[in-house]
């Protein structure tokens, strides 16, 4: 596929970017890190050279009120202005151009001096905000000001104003959030005011040869949130005050509707930009889910947008735009939207990383170099610890033969991509097999590893995963008693009355593939069943939600612990599948006890009380166990043995830690 639009420069007037793509503002964790600036420079380098038009960086505060967190990054003076020239260098000597974020969290900051425009408490944060006086209000306007004036300082080519997500500026423009009586609030002409004040301000202070990005909310997704009318009079007025370029920003972090999960259908918001282009002269940029140079080319030629704006993706690939219009696109190594290695650490106050890239913000620490001595080694098993160790190792000039007992590779990736909802690992397994194709790695399909075959191997990587947890209960050789693969693989089919043992990732999974299969959800579907109104006849972009039909089956997910299910998962998508399971009609059950199978169904007690539940199939999604009888056996051999991936442990498996596994391996060996 062509990329002729993608690849088109957008001329600003006083600078030209050289293509239509933004990589879009993340926090990495680094801005708080010792010698942390020193890494995010080689981080933003990384993504400059591989093509990107314009970079924009994780939101720094204006002032320390503005903090998401007490030690979060603020641009408030000329020492920190030093800090920042190490990036804007490292960018510019890449031929990339930079623009710092303005980020004032408002009432989302998690800290005891939060500001807002009213005392409103967050229902996502346990401090409420003290409400801003007036000259509070004032003074924060020129603290915007400020921070774009130091960081035109420190090199960077623009700003990007964060007006969305619920932050501060956001907060001025709903009722939600402010029920001021002064003259920043009662009247939309009032509550934008600070908006257009700021971005005015701005561009008064630094002239006309320099780029503002305004994140404009063009669906909030909350009760009481903005009319599309307003949407549409603010972003004229912010184009009017000086803005060169607005930007979608889509729903608050306290809505309970999903923007960028996996399960959100790719350009699902697409249609939300669309509706603004032609009403306005400056650029207008599309986001959320667009994680591959394909959609971001249909969007562009179908007038959906100017610019396209990924954030993650550069996260799991910093060549993407180099490799897209160099006719590599197949070679992308695609973000698959699952949050667990970037944002689910951010909230961990981890550094982020990406489940797909573990080079990802460790770019000054993990770099392929060439093997000091060129071995012969075996990998045992194609999951995703393996095919990553097998890559990484060609990459060094190794010999690598990897052995896989099915007929594809994959391991349990080929499960999760079979869920609806995370089709998006079906990417992965595609990159992993053209980058074996691309370094040549030797892969024996169908072929199971015997101790006779290590003769000949300087090394052996056993990466043979991990195999479903049996549990003991009375009855649990009953002939309706299977486990997850079964399901899943497809060897067995649903039956009208389910239970499944077990609330965890896996039962979840389970659960979710027993209502949708392996659809994939469309945009209609999507908004209908999560109440996004696209007609936008409603505030906030919201109506009544239709749930997913599931008439035909009954599910019990049970779960011994007691609380809520999935607390293992990661903050940013467990919520998601807690409500879908709601919205399905999942009969869920905690802290109960399993206490015999029979023809009639499953006897669990809870609080002491033995009831029966009348089903056909009880799927047993216990855990996982490691598969390490190969590696104790290879352990006899006179040959260095190495172990990865669920084969080492199964507690806590998941495609992040298998990855970086082999890969860390790779490195070392």
């Amino acid at each position: 596929m062509s990329f002729d639009k993608l690849n088109s420069p957008v001329d600003l007037g006083f600078t030209v970017l050289k293509n239509r793509v933004i990589m879009g503002s993340m926090h990495t964790g680094l801005e708080e890190e010792k010698n942390g600036f020193s890494k995010l420079a080689a981080f933003y380098a990384a993504r400059a050279r591989g093509g990107v038009g314009l970079i924009i960086t994780g939101g720094i505060a204006p002032d320390r009120f503005g903090r998401l967190a007490p030690n979060s990054a603020k641009m408030t003076n000329h020492s920190e202005v030093e800090e920042h020239r190490l990036i804007t260098k490292a960018v510019h000597a890449e031929g990339g151009k930079i623009c710092m974020q303005i980020l004032h969290a408002g009432r989302y900051a998690h800290h005891p001096f939060a500001l807002a425009p009213s005392s409103i408490q967050s229902p996502i944060n346990r401090f409420a905000p003290w409400s801003m006086p007036f000259w509070i209000v004032t003074q924060t306007i020129r603290r915007f000001v400020r921070a774009a004036k130091l960081a035109q300082e420190a090199g960077y080519d623009g700003v990007e104003v964060m007006g969305s997500e619920g932050y501060l500026i956001n907060q001025f423009l709903t009722s939600h959030t402010n029920n001021r009586r002064d003259e920043w609030g009662r009247s939309f002409d009032n509550s934008s005011r600070f908006a257009t004040s700021i971005v005015s301000g701005i561009r008064q202070a630094v002239g006309r040869d320099f780029i503002i990005v305004y994140r404009l909310s063009m669906l909030d997704l909350i009760e009481k949130g903005q009319s599309w009318s307003e949407i549409e009079l603010l972003a004229k007025r912010i184009e009017e005050a000086g803005a060169t370029i607005i930007n979608t920003g889509i729903g608050w972090h306290e809505s309970r509707i999903p923007t960028i999960a996996q399960m959100v259908p790719r350009g699902a918001y697409s249609w939300v930009t669309k509706r603004l282009m032609g009403k306005m002269r400056i650029p207008l940029v599309a986001t959320n889910r667009i994680n591959t140079p394909e959609l971001a080319e249909q969007l562009l030629q179908e007038g959906a947008c100017d610019m396209v704006s990924m954030a993650r993706p550069f996260l799991a690939d910093p060549d993407f735009v180099r490799k897209a219009v160099s006719g590599l696109s197949h070679q992308i190594n695609t973000c698959v939207a699952c949050n667990q290695a970037c944002l689910d650490f951010i909230f961990n106050r981890k550094t982020a990383s990406c489940l797909v890239n573990p080079y990802a913000c460790r770019e000054t620490e993990l770099k392929i170099t060439p093997a000091s001595i060129i071995r012969k080694i075996a990998i045992i098993g194609s999951g995703p610890a393996g095919c990553s160790a097998a890559i990484t190792l060609a990459q060094r000039g190794h010999r690598v033969v990897l052995y896989e007992a099915q007929d594809k590779i994959g391991g349990q990736l080929n499960l999760a991509a079979g869920i609806s909802g995370k089709h998006e690992f079906k990417e992965t397994m595609r990159y992993f097999q053209v980058q074996l194709n691309v370094w040549n790695v030797d892969v024996r399909l169908s072929n199971e590893f015997r101790l006779i075959d290590a003769q000949g191997y300087d090394e052996i990587i056993v990466a043979t995963g991990a195999l479903p947890r049996a549990i003991d209960i009375a009855g649990i050789h009953h002939p309706m008693v299977i486990n997850y693969r079964d399901i899943l693989e497809g060897s067995v089919k649903p039956a009208k009355r389910v239970a499944i043992l077990g609330a965890g990732g896996i039962g979840i999974d389970t659960a979710m593939f027993l209502l949708k299969g392996n659809a994939e959800q469309s945009v209609a579907e999507f908004t209908n069943q999560w109440g996004i109104d696209q007609a936008y006849e409603n505030r906030g972009g919201l109506k009544s939600a239709t749930p997913v039909e599931n008439s035909a089956q009954v599910v019990y997910l049970l779960q011994r612990k007691p609380g809520k299910i999935g607390a293992r998962l990661g903050k940013t998508t467990a919520w998601i599948h807690r409500l879908e399971l709601k919205h399905a009609g999942v009969k869920i059950k905690t802290g109960i006890q399993y206490e015999r199978i029979h023809d009639g169904g499953i006897d669990i007690s809870l609080n002491g009380e033995v009831q029966t539940l009348a089903v056909d199939q009880i799927i047993v999604c216990a855990g996982q166990t490691s598969n390490n009888k190969l590696y104790n056996e290879l352990l006899s051999l006179n040959i260095p043995i190495h172990c990865i991936g669920g084969a080492v442990t199964a507690d806590e498996l998941n495609a992040h830690r298998a990855i970086e596994e082999g890969t860390l391996l790779g490195l070392k060996l």
